[in-house]
């Protein structure tokens, strides 16, 4: 099965803001970057069938590509980042200790009380394992960094310690066979 995964567009909050699970709204270049995704999306054969995350940024996205009816899956939200969530992370060095752990071992560890990368991975692992058994040859999933970053690693595109390296802009487009 080929799963072909969307990044949502660019957001609009101030830069070196942690947002993960937040519902922010998309920068005010949202049409014009989506132009460029719908145009893309349209070499693709018709999908089977189409998915999204419950995240706004992602679901407007699918509707403006002509997806407004698009499956919506809890497990295709982005990494939730806990109580950094909505924080500049120059802010959160100075409340939370925590975090300069994580930035040293961030593939590892959680945010507070947010999650692992290893924990976004399970849930996105098991989406994709859930699809692979359903009869379809083509399928769209509008989502994150985080999670295209996750299937990519599923789908044997590149290794867990390279996968940042890897990080699809705002916008891309990401395909894994499954």
């Amino acid at each position: 099965m080929k799963v072909v995964l969307i990044r949502h567009t660019r957001v609009d909050v101030p830069k070196g803001t942690c947002y993960g699970w937040s519902d922010v709204p998309v920068a005010e270049t949202f049409v014009q970057e989506a132009a460029v995704t719908k145009a893309k999306l349209q070499r693709y054969p018709a999908f089977d069938a189409v998915y999204s995350s419950p995240l706004s940024r992602a679901h407007r996205l699918a509707t403006f590509c002509g997806y407004p009816n698009a499956i919506i899956d809890n497990r295709l939200k982005e990494i939730n980042m806990g109580d950094w969530e909505m924080q500049l992370y120059d802010d959160i060095e100075k409340k939370d200790p925590a975090i300069h752990a994580w930035f040293d071992d961030y593939m590892h560890l959680a945010a507070t009380n947010g999650e692992s990368f290893p924990m976004v991975y399970r849930r996105v692992s098991c989406f994709l394992e859930e699809l692979r058994g359903k009869p379809y040859e083509r399928v769209a999933v509008f989502a994150h960094g985080g999670v295209l970053i996750c299937a990519g690693i599923f789908g044997g595109l590149f290794t867990e310690e390279h996968a940042f390296e890897h990080l699809v802009d705002y916008g891309g487009i990401e395909e894994i066979d499954i």
